[in-house]
């Protein structure tokens, strides 16, 4: 009787263990656009044991005669939707930039000049069944030669 007892109990706390979903909180993605300027592969962490507050950092390019290199760093808050797997993705970001921080494919470099982007952000992000990710965001970028209406594209793993 033991037994049985043993095996039915089991088998109620696997099935309790495979009906749990968790919430994956770390992000890996390329983004056309946005706050790497041009390109830029980022990483992305949820704070918290829900969708909510998030911190990411990246690292990307951008050309103007010649190569930037960009570093976006910045916040951001999942604002939940009617679809479970929607968010309003909300955030501010700053982009360090670098006049030609002499690419590995490169042999001479150019003056040094560095200039800081602040880039606030409002979009649209989903989720997928295949733990996969993707968001659109309008970017406007603003910095000291003024500002720039933008967007930014992202699609990505999630883990």
């Amino acid at each position: 009787m033991k037994i049985y007892i043993f095996i039915i109990s089991m088998l109620l706390l696997a099935q309790h263990c495979f009906a749990q979903t968790s919430f994956k909180k770390n992000d890996i993605y390329i983004e056309a656009g946005g706050n790497g300027l041009f390109i830029s592969a980022n990483y992305e962490r949820q704070l918290s044991k829900k969708p909510g507050l998030g911190v990411r950092l990246g690292v990307g390019m951008y050309s103007e005669n010649t190569f930037y290199l960009t570093l976006p760093i910045g916040i951001n808050y999942l604002f939940p939707t009617k679809n479970p797997k929607g968010f309003i993705d909300v955030g501010l970001g700053s982009t360090f930039a670098r006049k030609n921080a002499k690419l590995f494919w490169e042999k001479k470099t150019i003056e040094d000049d560095h200039f800081v982007n602040f880039i606030p952000s409002i979009g649209y992000r989903r989720h997928t069944t295949q733990n996969m990710m993707w968001r659109i965001s309008c970017t406007p970028v603003i910095n000291k030669f003024g500002f720039v209406p933008w967007i930014g594209f992202s699609v990505g793993k999630r883990f």
